[in-house]
């Protein structure tokens, strides 16, 4: 039989090693990053409904991790700055592994965080292919302006060879997360809702569902949020500066980018939010992030309803 609890685990991930830190009874614990030390950290945490296991999202050291627990543990994955700043604000200046687990735990019990929505194995590919097809496209970027510079023609030939190579690539990956995506019933019907937005493609709707698995389930000011679109507020007594965005998911900003772009002149209820932006003389720059802003907002509410994009008035 469990036990439930609300204990918070905390969990330092480097190339080698997990340093854990149970927060209830000060227990920790290192283990080698490798399927020995998961089943070892595993057994570590035991069979007792933990409140919480946090980590820090460290690129590709954390992934392995997340994808062998998803699902079994509640796992937290929180921003390194922002754990950073929780240490420093508690008065810790050391920083090493088993100080660092410590403190994941402290951060995540003194907030109260909420586990993150498990991941199947289904996302952990497309977030995969996805970060396969975001490098290729810079190494085609990096050979394109290259290729400007070149003056040997056997050295050009050679560089548009590569790129010749890197977009069969690219079709490829993107043909491989299609099929990923229509494999999956919930996927390729909240596909078919965001393709049906004026501005949203291919490339838009897959970053969308593999950036934000979240989407259809969040509030509206909780997706602006996660993507990093809702304005912050800077004041003091009577000075006001101007709201910034800041944080969210960058790669999901991005992608809505172009989009907003082509929502800004085709999608009538878009058109017309963006021009009386622009009349007020708000800048071309602050009026595409409200559209952005407004685009990922009406995608979650969509899905949410399960509801594919119809004019007004029609």
């Amino acid at each position: 039989m469990t036990m439930m609890t609300n204990d918070s685990i905390g969990i330092d991930i480097s190339k080698d090693f997990l340093d854990a830190h149970r927060l209830s009874n000060g227990a920790s614990a290192r283990f080698p990053m490798t399927t020995a030390g998961f089943c070892s950290l595993s057994k570590w945490l035991g069979e007792e409904v933990l409140a919480r296991v946090v980590f820090e999202a460290t690129g590709p050291y954390h992934k392995n991790f997340e994808r062998t627990f998803s699902g079994k543990f509640p796992l937290v994955k929180v921003n390194p700055l922002q754990a950073r700043r929780f240490a420093q604000a508690c008065g810790t200046r050391v920083k090493t592994d088993a100080v660092d687990a410590r403190m994941l735990a402290n951060f995540g019990n003194a907030l109260r965080l909420e586990p993150d929505q498990p991941l199947d194995d289904k996302q952990h590919e497309l977030k995969e292919l996805f970060s396969s097809r975001g490098a290729l496209i810079k190494d085609r970027t990096r050979l394109i302006n290259r290729l400007q510079t070149q003056t040997l023609a056997l050295v050009k030939r050679q560089t548009k060879a590569r790129i010749d190579q890197i977009t069969r690539q690219l079709k490829a990956l993107q043909q491989d997360i299609n099929a990923k995506v229509q494999g999956c019933p919930s996927r390729a019907r909240a596909n078919t809702i965001l393709r049906s937005i004026p501005g949203i493609g291919e490339v838009a709707a897959a970053t969308i569902l593999i950036e934000m698995p979240e989407i259809g389930t969040l509030h509206k000011k909780g997706a602006a949020s996660l993507t990093g679109l809702a304005p912050m507020t800077r004041q003091s007594g009577k000075w006001r500066g101007k709201a910034t965005i800041q944080g969210g998911r960058k790669q999901l900003r991005n992608a809505l980018y172009m989009p907003a772009l082509v929502a800004a002149r085709h999608n009538p209820d878009m058109c017309s939010k963006y021009k009386a932006m622009i009349e007020q003389g708000k800048p071309q720059k602050v009026a595409l992030t409200a559209i952005m802003r407004k685009l990922i907002e009406l995608a979650n509410a969509l899905v949410k309803a399960d509801r594919e994009w119809v004019q007004n008035g029609t």
